[in-house]
């Protein structure tokens, strides 16, 4: 009996082993073609313009957040990163608030910052972030007069958190790795 629950233990082990290995074969094929659609040359909406970063963009962007945040292509791999991480809900709303700041119509500010609230910051909303009582009631206080200025104390937050928990772990990733390769192996192939 005890040699049988070893079997099956040992059995159970293996398997779980083969299914995060192939899980992580699944993943990193997933990013090599998100990498590939991310540096296409041409795509049929862009026939005259660039479509792809340069290598100088891609290592750029290791510099820091907000050089990555600030290139078009930069905030999309890193979207991809980290939805593969199922935390996309963080960029969304740093890029949501930054749409927001923009805004000066009164009515304007009010729809979108109660839509902000609703899908970000309301006690179980579908893509709820993670603050703290304080700032989420302080959200939820100056909802009735938004102003532009209304999420900047959560939007800090979420960026702190994305730069030094989501940032550093995106720049160890495969995926950016295998984006730096794949960018600086193409200009080589150019040369």
């Amino acid at each position: 009996m005890r040699e049988t629950l070893e079997s099956n233990k040992m059995a159970f082990t293996e398997n779980i082993t083969e299914f995060n290995t192939e899980k992580k074969a699944v993943r990193r094929k997933s990013w090599r073609i998100r990498i590939s659609l991310l540096l296409k040359k041409k795509t049929h909406l862009m026939k005259n313009k660039p479509s792809r970063p340069s290598t100088d963009d891609v290592l750029h962007w290791g510099q820091s957040l907000d050089h990555l945040l600030a290139h078009k292509y930069g905030k999309t791999a890193f979207f991809v990163f980290l939805k593969s991480e199922f935390c996309e809900e963080n960029i969304e709303f740093w890029s949501k608030c930054e749409e927001y700041r923009t805004l000066s119509s009164k009515k304007d500010l009010e729809t979108r910052a109660n839509s902000i609230y609703q899908e970000f910051v309301c006690s179980e909303a579908p893509k709820e972030i993670n603050l703290d009582y304080q700032t989420r009631n302080a959200i939820t206080h100056d909802l009735a007069t938004p102003s532009p200025s209304i999420f900047i104390h959560a939007q800090r937050k979420v960026y702190s958190l994305m730069e030094n928990n989501s940032y550093p772990r995106f720049l160890q990733s495969h995926f950016y790795r295998d984006l730096c390769s794949t960018a600086t192996g193409e200009a080589n192939v150019k040369t």
